[in-house]
């Protein structure tokens, strides 16, 4: 857990993390329902597109929701798996988010 918070401290990119790993990991397990890359439309009404996820929280901000085991309800839509990841591929993912957010 102390990893987690301290990856949770530093500025986005200085984790560490993979980018590619975790464009890998987003395509095999997000994409189904975010656009991962890009600013086109979710296939997932309701799931945010990747690259707009800074817009409402700072993508650090997500390594303690990614350790603890990330999930989220849609009412009437497909429930989001609970997904929980070991520190490493915390880092690569956060890596990935950091890369293709806007502007």
């Amino acid at each position: 857990m102390a990893a987690v918070l301290c990856a949770a401290a530093l500025p986005a990119g200085a984790n560490g993390g993979d980018a590619e790993t975790g464009r890998e990991m987003a395509r095999a397990m997000c994409a189904r329902c975010h656009a991962i890359e890009g600013d086109g439309s979710s296939p997932a009404r309701t799931a945010p597109p990747f690259a707009s996820l800074a817009r409402k929280w700072p993508i650090e901000y997500l390594a303690e929701a990614l350790a603890e085991g990330i999930a989220t309800g849609h009412e009437g839509q497909v429930q989001m798996p609970e997904f929980l990841f070991d520190p490493d591929e915390i880092d690569n993912l956060l890596a990935f988010l950091e890369s293709v957010q806007e502007g």
